[in-house]
């Protein structure tokens, strides 16, 4: 018996022993990351983007600007404390999934929705939300409608490759209402089907349709309806199977979101850097331990901040007040302040 007993045990602490070095192999693969071997490799990380002004467009001398192009720049801090180590390329709707997917680009910050069918089916892994929008209704002013259910008849234009397409059958269905679906390809078709006549209606994205009525020939003929017919939120896609780039992703968006939260701006930050609260110490750097834990530089986020600022901050320099698309924050504003953005903590 004693002898038996033994060598359970020995078979016990073996197996155990076994079982512990398969499951390090295993973390150290997911760790490894073949997408961010890729990019450290490469110098540069591949961003694909749209063209929608306020949320990524290039100026006149082809430097690409936006709410979203901001957060690329941010990972790029994030990984090679470079704010120009990125790379935007223009992706329709329909070529930007099998884009990501083949390898050609290594994130997506184009407006993805974020669904299940796109993180089960496709294998995309997403990063936090990091902007809350809705499909809505663009029409025209002189049909004289108020809301969504009194276009029965109505031709309206979606863009093929979308989320939009089944959302606006699903709600005419819902309604109990008829309407011509004219699904168009090119985005520059999608504007002139309406400012052509050729429908009477476009449905989109809300912040999509925002910054299309500015590029319409008379954009005060046109009213964006207030109803949203969908759940909409915008979150950076990658491929499955490489955790840290995950993870570098997430604590980059995470870190505008905690800035602002803070009260840190892109003109306080080095004001902050004196505080004497130790999770702003450990946010900032000033206490590197936190930094050197996770393998990232410990003034990751002061970068952050001090290049493209805090959320907030990034919001309303491309698409709040004062600018062309003029959006409230909304849902776009942090938990304290009654919207959904929250950042775990940095410790």
């Amino acid at each position: 018996m004693q002898r038996t007993s033994t060598h359970r045990k020995l078979f016990t602490k073996a197996f155990a022993a076994t079982a512990a070095l398969a499951a390090g192999l295993i973390a150290t693969s997911a760790l490894a990351g073949e997408t961010l071997d890729k990019i450290k490799a490469r110098g540069v990380i591949k961003v694909g983007v749209g063209t929608t002004p306020g949320f990524f467009s290039p100026d006149s001398n082809g430097r690409w600007q936006g709410f979203f192009v901001d957060f690329g720049r941010a990972i790029a801090i994030t990984v090679f404390n470079d704010a120009e180590k990125v790379e935007f390329t223009n992706s329709s709707p329909q070529q930007r999934l099998p884009a990501l997917q083949s390898g050609e680009f290594d994130i997506l910050l184009s407006g993805v929705t974020q669904t299940v069918s796109r993180a089960f089916k496709l294998g995309f892994h997403f990063g936090p939300v990091v902007f809350y929008d809705g499909q809505g209704l663009l029409v025209r002013k002189d049909l004289g409608v108020a809301k969504g259910e009194e276009l029965d008849g109505a031709t309206i234009g979606v863009q093929s490759g979308t989320t939009g397409e089944l959302n606006i059958a699903d709600f005419f269905r819902k309604t109990g209402k008829a309407f011509t679906p004219v699904t168009i390809e090119e985005t520059g078709e999608f504007l002139k089907a309406l400012d052509s006549g050729r429908v009477d209606a476009l449905t989109q994205d809300a912040t999509d349709l925002a910054a299309k009525r500015t590029q319409l020939s008379k954009p005060d003929d046109y009213v964006l309806l207030p109803e949203r017919l969908s759940k909409e939120p915008l979150a950076p896609a990658i491929r499955a199977g490489d955790d840290q780039w995950l993870e570098i992703v997430n604590w980059t968006v995470y870190a505008t979101i905690q800035a602002e939260e803070f009260g840190i701006t892109k003109e306080n930050v080095d004001t902050f850097l004196a505080s004497e609260d130790p999770a702003i110490k450990r946010f900032l750097g000033v206490d590197p331990s936190l930094g050197e834990a996770i393998g990232l530089d410990p003034k990751f986020a002061y970068n952050i901040v001090k290049t493209v600022g805090n959320y907030g901050e990034i919001f309303e320099r491309n698409v709040g007040k004062g600018t062309p698309l003029n959006f409230e924050r909304g849902y776009n504003q942090p938990w304290t302040a009654g919207g959904l953005l929250y950042s775990p903590p940095f410790r």
